[in-house]
């Protein structure tokens, strides 16, 4: 290969780069200019002269070492390649560059191919996204500084582009890679971007402003000269070494100020800043620029709202300098105080902090700041008045609808996610997709770069195991949104059902009682999952009529009751046998409970007869349950360590309550009765009566009474059934 063509490139990296890796950059060129030999670009010239131009920028303007040098040689061969080559011959050619160059500059040149294959949409409201997208392909943070020296190659030859480009690149230029460049430190490279953008997407701005900067550039320097006099003269007098610079505020802030503040170019009062630079050594850099600061500030009177201390504290991205705004001949300026270094990182980014004066202290010195600038990437954090970060919030991907649109969402997110977060009424009717063209369920999990079709049926509706399907809270709280409103309609279709039925039926039976005891016998926690069975037809009308009738007559609570006494004593019996090598003496009721430390449970209401148990509460010493109590089971199954077997004293008398539930028709004198049969034929005490119409011309209730045990119940229920009108009476605890 003819290198004259690139001789002032070789010459750089034999200047800035150890010979071994001058050898290398002469063999990548010599590769790459073999795989682009025919590749031109727009203006005729060598396509291999665009990375050039990079490799260059990326030495001498952003200080990068080896791996990147070579790695912008070749990252137009790799783009091309990995957008025209199937898989394996895309692998066959990494693989070469892998046994020439190494993995490094593999790793770089495919996260630059991937970052050039994204589709960016020319859109404000996504430029977040997109830079996120851009530095989420770039685990590497060289990738990122390169693929910044790579489009400022392109800004600078932009003239070359067909004019239908130029819009295109400049609004992302402005928009995405200035941001890049400006939240890494690399001030020069994102004023540069900024204006050459400014040039192509406002030319009559730009064109005035430019002329405008050059008609006062001479009263300019005329007024610089005066200002800075007095303050050398201070400064030499106490021995600082220092130079001053002046820069002009670059094209685009000075049009951007003009735009907000509403001025003509006169108006921005800060068109130029002078920059002293002071020579130092390390330890001295904080003295001595204070003592710059106050030989400035004695000679003119500074604006204490424009003073900023970035050397105290310096800004996340290793910018040190001190700013302050003085008042002289009537017009502000701004001065800006730094050492060399911090210069030199302002202008360079942080890898000036590692390469300051162009020393190159080897490949460990290049780790530390590549570490440095990956936990800048990482970092930071995000705040909602500068959207971008370089790294986006770990845990987040960004995928593509199928034109070009692009969403983030959290890692993790499936395809329903997705769906929800383009549209309510897309999650709702979802029943599936497509992920880079093949066919995916609502289940699969999307990642970086996917592009996603979402496809959707008529009579899809939300269920509810799609709240274990989704990851995003947008699409979990319209989920629920929807089971929500649907449990509403069943729960209002359900009911309207069930009285209509129960109205039919002559059921002397309340709507909810009813839906209690249907929630009861189907061990559903709510009335509403109860309307539900019925508003879906889970349940026939048939099966209800017929478990409401048996609950009416008593029946299904006398079977219940002896189905529980009866694995009770079963359990009993099993538990006797295993513990008959050791068996444990019971706890005795005794008809006076009061002189020992045990009560009855008010949720079954044991009385003398009943097979019963002790439960060592807490705070309220043992608790006596029937052994078909509704908790027994609980009880027994999660707290065994705290049941005791109980037994009454056989020659106990004493006074138990016993409730019994009576369904009679609503007849004159029918409490009368009941409380005659109760007190005068069974000599028994009613402790409380409460009795309330029921429909069917019935009326329904409870009554309290005292018995002196199990023995006396049959005989209590047997005589209410007697009365004429009561249609059902059994006990309920």
């Amino acid at each position: 290969m003819d290198f004259s063509r690139y001789e002032k490139f070789r010459t750089l990296v034999r200047a800035s780069l150890p010979e071994e890796t001058a050898r290398l950059a002469d063999e990548a060129l010599e590769w790459a200019g073999a795989q682009l030999a025919d590749r031109l670009r727009y203006d005729g010239t060598p396509l291999l002269d665009h990375a050039v131009a990079v490799a260059a920028i990326v030495i001498s303007e952003i200080g990068l070492g080896r791996n990147s040098t070579i790695a912008a040689i070749l990252h137009d061969v790799v783009r091309l390649a990995h957008k025209q080559l199937t898989g394996e011959e895309f692998l066959a050619l990494t693989d070469e560059i892998r046994s020439r160059f190494g993995e490094e500059v593999v790793g770089i040149t495919v996260g630059l191919a991937n970052i050039s294959a994204l589709k960016l949409k020319v859109s404000k409201e996504q430029a977040d996204n997109f830079r996120d997208l851009i530095v989420s392909y770039s685990e590497d943070p060289r990738v990122i500084l390169i693929k910044l020296a790579d489009r400022l190659e392109v800004m600078r030859s932009l003239d070359i582009f067909p004019h239908e480009k130029w819009r295109k690149k400049s609004w992302e230029s402005l928009n995405l890679y200035a941001q890049i460049a400006h939240k890494l430190g690399l001030y020069g490279i994102k004023s540069e971007l900024e204006d050459i953008a400014l040039k192509y997407l406002e030319p009559k701005d730009y064109e005035h402003i430019v002329q405008k900067l050059e008609e006062s550039a001479d009263e300019r320097r005329a007024f610089i000269a005066r200002f800075l006099v007095p303050v050398e003269e201070r400064l030499q007098k106490l021995g600082l070494k220092y130079h001053i610079k002046s820069r002009t505020k670059s094209i685009f802030s000075i049009w951007t100020k003009m735009q907000k503040q509403h001025v003509p170019f006169e108006g921005v009062y800060d068109i130029f800043a002078l920059r002293i630079i002071i020579d130092c050594p390390r330890e001295e850099e904080k003295q001595q620029c204070w003592t710059a600061y106050s030989v400035v500030t004695d000679f003119y009177t500074p604006n204490p709202k424009r003073m900023r201390d970035w050397i105290s504290i310096p800004k996340s991205n290793g910018y040190e300098s001190l700013h302050t705004t003085v008042s002289a001949e009537g017009r502000w300026v701004e001065v800006q105080i730094r050492t060399e270094r911090m210069d030199a990182v302002a202008e360079r980014g942080i890898a000036a902090h590692w390469r300051y004066k162009g020393v190159n202290q080897g490949a460990q010195t290049s780790e530390m700041w590549l570490d440095r600038l990956r936990e800048l990437m990482e970092d930071t954090p995000r705040s909602l008045a500068q959207r971008f970060d370089a790294k986006p919030a770990s845990g987040e991907i960004f995928v593509f609808t199928p034109n070009g649109d692009l969403r983030k969402l959290p890692e993790g997110a499936t395809l329903l996610d997705f769906a929800f977060d383009i549209h309510t009424s897309l999650g709702a009717t979802c029943a599936g997709g497509k992920v880079n063209s093949r066919a995916a369920s609502i289940r699969d999990v999307l990642h970086n770069g996917d592009i996603v079709e979402i496809q959707t049926r008529k009579d899809q509706t939300p269920k509810a195991d799609w709240l274990s399907v989704v990851t995003t809270s947008k699409a979990r709280n319209k989920i629920k949104s929807f089971l929500r409103e649907e449990q509403a309609k069943h729960t209002r279709m359900g009911r309207e059902e069930l009285e209509r039925k129960l109205k039919n039926w002559k059921m002397a039976l309340s709507i909810d009682e009813a839906v209690a005891y249907l929630g009861k016998y189907f061990k559903l926690r709510l009335g509403t999952e109860v309307y539900a069975l019925i508003a879906t037809q889970k349940v026939d009308f048939g099966s209800i009529k017929e478990i409401l009738a048996r609950h009416l007559s008593g029946q299904a609570e006398e079977e219940r009751r002896a189905a529980a006494a009866k694995a009770e004593a079963e359990k009993q019996k099993a538990h006797a046998a295993r513990e008959s090598a050791a068996p444990q003496d019971a706890l005795i009721i005794d008809d006076d409970i009061s002189k020992i430390q045990y009560k009855l449970a008010r949720c079954c209401n044991p009385i003398k007869g009943d097979e019963v148990f002790g439960f060592v509460t807490i705070n309220a010493g043992v608790t006596i349950h029937r052994a078909d109590c509704p908790n027994a089971k609980r009880m027994r199954e999660n707290y065994p360590y705290r049941v005791i077997e109980a037994r009454w004293r056989s020659a106990a008398d004493g006074a138990f309550r016993v409730t019994i539930r009576i369904v009679a028709a609503d007849l004159t004198g029918m409490a009368n009765r009941i409380t005659e049969t109760i007190s005068r034929d069974l000599k028994l005490n009613i402790r409380s009566m409460n009795f309330e119409t029921a429909s069917g011309g019935c009326v329904a209730g409870t009554v309290a009474v005292e018995v002196p045990g199990t023995g006396v119940v049959d005989t209590l229920i047997h005589s209410i059934l007697r009365i004429k009108g009561v249609q059902r009476a059994y006990r309920v605890n």
